[in-house]
């Protein structure tokens, strides 16, 4: 079993420190999108990258539409890495819809994880009475209408929106590439996956140091997004970047950087 997960989820490990910093990447990404952030930490911690199965360099072929019919199918590749390491005492970073995912995971192991950090997290995305999530149902329904009939034309509008930083247009051409590099029928699935869950009630459920990252002019995950996740998971630290977009990792590493050094500087293990 560790062996196939190693090669199924496309599993790296390096770093010369003893406690583990495990990071998740986003939909439509894969593990190369933290490599302007893993540098800083190599020295102190072992970094281990994985891809979620059908991203990245992950086996297409261990791709199960039920298992990953939920964000607990992917929650579950996280657990999955973690055995087949024998990791404990993890520091988990996740982008986007990996916050939820390594939510869940460390809801279900918490013996296992020591701390989380999300960075553009979204508990919910889709708009609710009371609550802002963002996007209205016609606005979701509209965007998997457009990855049914022009997955092209999808990436195309979706990357400059999620990147923004419209001064660094090779951040953007990567991510649109990134999204048109992977099964068009699994991305789709992950997308409406992603986008039509509710993880707020799983908020309260953390019990461990947590820190939110929550950037400026975010149109995936807005600052009412950010607050909400914050003011539910208790005790968590909340950070408002200067960053722009919903990349931060990408687009304005040092600062992403230096939140993350900060909060676990913070933070006694």
């Amino acid at each position: 079993m560790g062996k196939d997960v190693l090669a199924r989820n496309n599993v790296i490990t390096f770093g010369n420190g003893k406690q583990v910093i495990l990071f998740a990447h986003g939909f439509g990404c894969d593990q190369n999108m933290w490599r302007f952030v893993t540098p800083a930490f190599k020295e102190d911690y072992k970094i281990v990258l994985f891809d979620y199965v059908g991203c990245g360099k992950s086996e297409l072929s261990a791709y199960n539409a039920e298992r990953y019919s939920t964000l607990h199918g992917y929650s579950q590749d996280i657990l999955d890495v973690c055995d087949a390491l024998n990791l404990e005492d993890i520091i988990f970073v996740g982008h986007s819809v990996s916050s939820m995912t390594g939510l869940l995971a460390a809801i279900e192991r918490p013996d296992i994880f020591s701390s989380m950090i999300f960075i553009g997290p979204s508990p919910r995305y889709l708009n609710d009475l009371g609550y802002v999530g963002g996007f209205s149902k016609e606005d979701l329904d509209g965007l998997l209408d457009v990855m049914d009939n022009n997955f092209i034309g999808w990436a195309n509008f979706l990357a400059p929106v999620i990147m923004k930083n419209e001064n660094q247009p090779e951040l953007t051409k990567e991510l649109e590439e990134s999204f048109c590099s992977t099964d068009p029928v699994i991305t789709r699935r992950f997308a409406e996956v992603t986008f039509f869950s509710d993880n707020r009630d799983d908020l309260s459920k953390l019990t461990m140091p947590c820190l939110i990252l929550q950037c400026a002019d975010d149109a995936i995950a807005p600052d009412e997004v950010g607050e909400y996740t914050h003011q539910m998971i208790k005790g968590s630290t909340f950070e408002k970047m200067k960053a722009t977009g919903h990349c931060p990792h990408m687009s304005h590493p040092e600062e992403t950087i230096d939140l993350i050094q900060k909060f676990l500087n913070q933070t006694v293990y």
